[in-house]
């Protein structure tokens, strides 16, 4: 049932900062066409396509254009209000890893775009934004370096830290201050370890607190104020959704399921609504489902991708990272 408050899109007039602060903290702030968009991934084979959903109408997903390169393993996705990104990644199952850094303007469609290079070649990292920085953490070589970019500029990413413990195939999610990184693998043991960094400045990561376990090949989002894990293999695969509380420190709180136990879904957000698309179950899956970040609970049928994948690179225009006071959407549930 759809929340009857008013909407940008339905009430005329000027908004009183009292109506503002109540519709953010109520979750109710609304920006309409938010995107979901979700990129690369194996098919089995490696893939290109990138696809897109408007988060807040339930339905399949539609053709937005192609990466540069078929490439998989690139959870290093990044996003601001405008441009879409993404960076490093596997072109093989060699595999032959990258370190091109390219963009989308996300309200349109169409083909990626060059942006520049990150200060290694990277595959099974993890990234987060804020309207604009990206930073990304980790990776199967180079396990814990932190790199970023600003968003706004076409260019190279320079070295930010170091993450508190080695990783790759983490998850990352952000606030529009702070950004952490979760679990992950370090050979030989898999990682329950969450670290956080205040994004605007340098320096490593430091501890924040434990996942309920530990696990790799998960995905993430997040509203301003809170981060939500999904899925995962232990080796066991998993369909739980936990999350934590970014602006505090602590462990994470399991507070739903997915339909389906998978391991390498895409997550993307628009603060208010997660959809989840695709994964392996050990099937690939070309599903999307979605649910409430502020509730968790049940999780509902959203619609297909237009191919079965994994590891893809999902982003959105709305995320948690880029303030949900301006970016928030009404969940129509």
């Amino acid at each position: 049932m759809a929340l009857n408050y008013p909407r940008l899109d339905n009430a005329s007039g000027i908004w009183t900062m009292k109506e503002v602060e109540e519709a953010v903290k109520g979750g109710y702030w609304p920006v309409s066409g938010a995107r979901a968009v979700f990129a690369g991934g194996q098919t089995p084979s490696f893939s290109n396509v990138i696809d897109y959903v408007t988060i807040s109408v339930p339905g399949d997903a539609a053709d937005f254009g192609d990466l540069s390169a078929a490439r998989a393993y690139i959870g290093n996705s990044a996003s601001s209000f405008t441009r879409g990104i993404w960076a490093g990644g596997s072109m093989s199952a060699d595999p032959e890893q990258v370190n091109t850094i390219e963009y989308i303007t996300i309200m349109t469609t169409g083909n990626v775009t060059d942006f520049g290079d990150l200060t290694a070649t990277v595959y099974g990292g993890s990234c987060f934004s804020n309207s604009v920085r990206a930073l990304l953490g980790g990776g199967v070589v180079d396990k814990i370096n932190i790199d970023y970019w600003n968003m706004a500029s076409l260019g190279n990413a320079a070295d930010f830290g170091d993450l508190s413990v080695a990783r790759y195939y983490s998850a990352a999610t952000s606030s529009p201050t702070r950004g952490v990184w979760a679990g992950g693998f370090q050979p030989p043991n898999m990682q329950n370890v969450i670290d956080y960094v205040t994004i605007a400045t340098t320096g490593n990561g430091a501890d924040f607190g434990d996942l309920t376990s530990a696990r790799i090949s998960f995905s993430s989002c997040s509203s301003s104020t809170r981060g939500v894990f999904c899925g995962g293999s232990t080796p066991t695969f998993l369909n739980v959704i936990e999350y934590i509380t970014i602006p505090s420190t602590g462990n994470t709180v399991d507070y739903g399921d997915l339909i389906v136990a998978k391991k390498e879904p895409g997550v993307a957000s628009n603060s208010i609504r997660a959809v989840a698309a695709g994964g392996e179950t050990p099937s690939f899956v070309n599903t999307i489902e979605y649910f409430s970040i502020p509730t968790g609970g049940t999780v509902t049928d959203f619609g297909d991708t237009t191919v079965a994948r994994v590891s893809s690179g999902p982003l959105s225009n709305a995320h948690g990272g880029l303030n949900d006071g301006n970016q928030g959407v009404v969940d129509t549930t």
